[in-house]
């Protein structure tokens, strides 16, 4: 059974893994940017725009780099075939799946401008961090 479930496997090689995660991290990077710039009222923009890329730059630097670069070893330590959704652990899934909920929760019951500032803080360095994927991906 398992031998005709593997066949449907939708694998890919490691190029293919490095390309969907930086995707993820480019793209979500920029939804949330921009998601928490106009969730900001128009004068607040720029002030709670350039705290949240400060903020971000330092939670790149400081976390989302070292994250970026454990993902790399990982999938360069893999096989090409492997499962797509195994571009990420199913640890790192979960993680995904409670920021999502934590990020919905602070949007709908947070000040606007402290939400505001977090998405762009994140999104920034999402963003930001995606540079290391990316570096990889185009070496490989």
């Amino acid at each position: 059974m398992r031998g005709k479930l593997t066949r449907y496997k939708p694998g890919a090689t490691i190029r293919t893994h490095l390309l969907v995660a930086a995707a993820i991290w480019s793209l979500v990077g920029a939804m949330l940017m921009v998601r928490g710039l106009l969730g900001l009222a128009a004068p607040d923009r720029s002030l709670f725009g350039l705290a949240g890329v400060a903020a971000g730059t330092l939670k790149s630097r400081l976390v989302l780099d070292r994250t970026a670069r454990r993902n790399i070893r990982r999938l360069l330590a893999c096989e090409n075939g492997m499962c797509l959704g195994a571009v990420y652990t199913a640890r790192m899934w979960g993680l995904i799946l409670l920021m999502i909920a934590g990020g919905r929760l602070l949007w709908a019951f947070g000040p606007a401008r402290v939400a505001g500032l977090v998405y762009v803080a994140i999104g920034w360095a999402l963003l930001l961090s995606s540079r290391l994927i990316w570096r990889q991906w185009k070496t490989i």
